[in-house]
């Protein structure tokens, strides 16, 4: 049981948890929208909301911090848009939870405490010192990302037709932080080439 909750915990878990949690909440309010109207939607995505919270419990014994927090804003939000009968407080969630994890990263900054470097660690990866300052600012641009990301998820809340809100949530967010991180991935590899390669080739 410790080496499951281990893995329950594991930074690639949490990632995944990110990215795909609250995803089934998100097509089944899609899906049942379209089919039977908003009340019905918002009713099947806290459904499924509560399903996904219950499904993580009972098979990993543990439900994590990004799932109580992603279906907890899909319960409240879809409350009130219950209440208002209007589905624009359901298709806030995405936006106000990337939004949560922007301010998360940049807390970790103001805290000493670099939520990228404390993934490392907790990998068994220690990060040099000396590279301390270059994953500082990687998870400050990390923390730009996200907050661009709140406001292009707000935008489609608000414009876009609920089949494009969808796909922005589960296809567009992990493609455009796929290729952002590949950019930075070269980036950083470029800036800590030994001074020697760099020598060399210029010779």
């Amino acid at each position: 049981m410790t080496d499951l909750a281990a893995r329950t915990q594991s930074p690639k878990s949490q990632a995944l948890a990110f990215f795909f949690g609250g995803v089934l909440p998100l097509v089944a309010f899609t899906v049942i929208e379209d089919q039977l109207g908003t009340i019905a939607g918002i009713i099947a995505g806290m459904v499924f909301g509560i399903g996904e919270v219950l499904y993580e419990y009972f098979k990993l014994k543990k439900v994590s911090a990004i799932t109580w927090i992603g279906n907890l804003l899909i319960l409240v939000l879809g409350g009130i848009s219950l209440i208002a009968e209007e589905g624009i407080w359901f298709k806030l969630q995405p936006a106000l939870f990337e939004a949560f994890f922007a301010l998360f990263l940049w807390g970790s900054l103001l805290l000493k405490k670099n939520f990228l470097i404390l993934m490392a660690e907790k990998q068994g990866n220690p990060i040099p010192p000396i590279l301390h300052s270059r994953f500082n600012g990687l998870t400050f641009r990390l923390g730009l990302f996200f907050a661009g990301h709140t406001g292009l998820a707000i935008w489609s809340a608000l414009k876009w037709t609920t089949a494009q809100w969808a796909l922005l949530k589960g296809v567009g967010l992990t493609v455009s932080f796929i290729a952002y991180m590949a950019i930075e991935v070269v980036v950083l590899r470029y800036s800590v080439r030994p001074k020697s390669a760099s020598n060399d080739r210029a010779k």
